[in-house]
């Protein structure tokens, strides 16, 4: 059995989601290669050599893989599928548009976020917002399988030592072209890599009062998140949803503010190791996973925090 990991990238690094792909790959069984399909990707590539565990690194460098078209990318994966056991890619916005084209080009059922590998054909997944675990069995000759990072550790980025081989660059697809990409820029850290998240909800009452929790953000070096809540009331923008809906973060921190803890938002969040919440009601369904709790008025309670913060 060998597994292949499809690369998240920007051509010059990997996106953390790759490291923990990897991780999955590898506990399938077999050999781990990795995809690099990019344009100058050179630096992209050393990197994934570099990961512990991966045997072999694969590039494919066009310019038209340069913006990461599904479709593109898609018809690479397939020119080398034959050869893997299991196709593996993050359970991101990429890999999600990847993976499902290739599932069906190869006539196989996608086994989706997976969060654990029982066996080499089984693997856990979660269903119902994360109230349930339901372990899949494939019996098909290739698994398709796109890996929820918050359930696999990070492969290490460096001790690996893998060899890099250039193939054929599959055949521009043509129906699809890149137009253009507006990227949100913040000096916070990108909330699915964030190591502590503080989250408003519906109870700061505002977009204004989202301001509060800044200085907090700041004294902890932590990125910003919000509940659904938050979010369709137009407090903040979408990037910023954490939940079943918006992103899934295991961060080591994570503060929840004003948030009830609505199954949706748990399912995006309870698997942070540490979760304190601050809420005036002491019934909010976010004390039920949290390992802090503090009942009281967060207008209150964050500018006293921020100050014994120092």
């Amino acid at each position: 059995m060998v597994a292949l990991v499809i690369a998240e990238h920007d051509n010059g690094s990997l996106k953390g989601a790759t490291h923990h792909t990897v991780t999955a790959a590898a506990q399938c069984g077999g050999d781990v290669h990795i995809l690099v399909a990019g344009s100058n990707c050179g630096a992209a590539a050393e990197a994934a050599a570099q990961i512990a565990g991966v045997a072999k690194v694969l590039v494919a460098d066009a310019a038209y893989f340069a913006d990461g078209l599904a479709e593109n990318v898609a018809e690479q994966i397939l020119a080398i599928a034959g050869s893997y056991s299991h196709i593996l890619a993050p359970a991101t916005a990429y890999g999600k548009n990847i993976l499902p084209r290739v599932a069906a080009k190869l006539d196989v059922a996608q086994i989706s976020e997976i969060t654990k590998v029982d066996s080499p054909d089984t693997f856990e997944r979660p269903i119902y917002a994360g109230n349930a675990i339901a372990t899949v069995q494939s019996t098909d000759s290739v698994k398709v399988i796109t890996v929820r990072g918050t359930g696999f550790d990070a492969a290490p980025a460096t001790g690996g030592s893998a060899a890099v081989e250039t193939i054929a660059a599959a055949a521009d697809f043509g129906k699809s072209s890149f137009v253009g990409r507006e990227l949100a820029k913040s000096d916070r850290p990108e909330l699915t890599a964030a190591k502590i998240i503080v989250s408003g909800g519906r109870g700061m009452g505002s977009g204004d009062n989202f301001k509060l929790l800044e200085p907090l953000a700041d004294k902890l070096g932590a990125a910003m998140g919000a509940s659904r809540a938050a979010v369709d009331a137009g407090y903040v923008p979408n990037d910023w949803q954490v939940g079943q809906t918006g992103k899934i973060v295991a961060p080591s921190l994570y503060i929840a503010v004003g948030i009830s803890g609505a199954i949706q938002h748990l399912a995006g969040m309870k698997d942070s190791k540490t979760i304190v919440a601050i809420n005036k009601d002491p019934e909010a369904p976010i004390f039920s996973v949290a390992d802090y709790g503090l009942v009281g008025d967060l207008f209150e309670v964050i500018p006293q925090l921020v100050q014994e913060l120092g």
